[in-house]
């Protein structure tokens, strides 16, 4: 390869330099060109996600043919390039499971889209914004402006939650009310809340549902529907709304008490028991 150059640059190498230097120039301006006209007039047409894949194809095979002509012009056999390759590609096989892994897996999430940039998403104890889908990985930008990089085979193997999916969501709040309460008036206070929050949907309608009895307190989910942008406001208008509506109401959200005694001597409460019972 190296005596093949060296003949090529001995032979009026400079002026096939300056040739094959516009010849680059030229192919590199006619694969951006490429890119950006399928941008403009085909990517338009796809999701980001898979306009994003095949501009990288483009962009990445249209390298990899000019880097073959540069070769061709040199003289340097292909054939013998390729053979050489091959037992190099040999070697580093078993060194690039995991990355051949995560293409194929990153080839399955693109044909089967669980998910889209855009999509706010979980993937075990980590939640964000999917930033990027790459043939290696997938970025997520967290809520706190940090990137965290997933490779896509732990994407496969993993239970993933898409969060915005759909255009409305589901807030479900748990709440507990003394016994003493009415139930009857809780509930319709509760509906009261829903109704009167104008970012809460009226269809599918608000939930109320006695789940059982606490330890000092009956227990409800209160349920409501909204739409996937307005999340932040409707938890928090929903929860200010319950407190002010309880305590208006006489509603009483019970919470357990707390008495720390001390004998004389230091003697524990537990231990002054004992002896009584004795």
């Amino acid at each position: 390869m190296l005596s093949s150059i060296m003949e090529y640059l001995h032979n009026d190498g400079v002026v096939k330099i300056l040739i094959l230097v516009v010849k680059v120039v030229v192919g590199y301006v006619f694969i951006q060109l490429v890119n950006y006209l399928f941008k403009k007039y085909l990517g338009r047409q796809m999701n980001r996600q898979s306009s994003t894949v095949i501009s990288r194809f483009i962009v990445y095979g249209g390298v990899i043919l000019l880097v073959m002509m540069v070769l061709d012009n040199f003289n340097v056999k292909l054939t013998t390039l390729l053979g050489t390759a091959g037992v190099m590609g040999l070697v580093l096989g078993f060194a690039s499971q995991t990355s051949i892994g995560n293409i194929v897996s990153g080839l399955f999430l693109i044909s089967e889209k669980p998910f889209v940039i855009g999509d706010m998403i979980k993937v075990g104890d980590k939640s964000g914004i999917v930033y990027s889908i790459d043939l290696l990985s997938i970025k997520i930008k967290t809520m706190d402006n940090q990137l965290i990089r997933v490779p896509n085979q732990t994407i496969i193997s993993t239970e993933v939650t898409n969060i915005t999916r759909f255009p409305i969501r589901r807030m479900d709040i748990n709440i507990g009310v003394s016994y003493h309460d009415n139930l009857d008036k809780v509930e319709e206070v509760l509906r009261e809340v829903a109704r009167l929050n104008i970012l809460v949907l009226d269809e599918p309608e608000p939930l109320v549902l006695f789940t059982g009895f606490g330890e000092s307190s009956v227990d409800i989910l209160f349920a409501v529907w909204f739409e996937k942008a307005n999340y932040v406001a409707v938890k928090n208008s929903v929860i200010k709304s319950i407190k002010a509506a309880f305590d208006r109401e006489g509603i009483e959200i019970p919470f357990p008490y707390r008495t720390l005694v001390t004998g004389k001597d230091g003697i524990s409460v537990a231990g002054m028991a004992n002896s009584k019972n004795n």
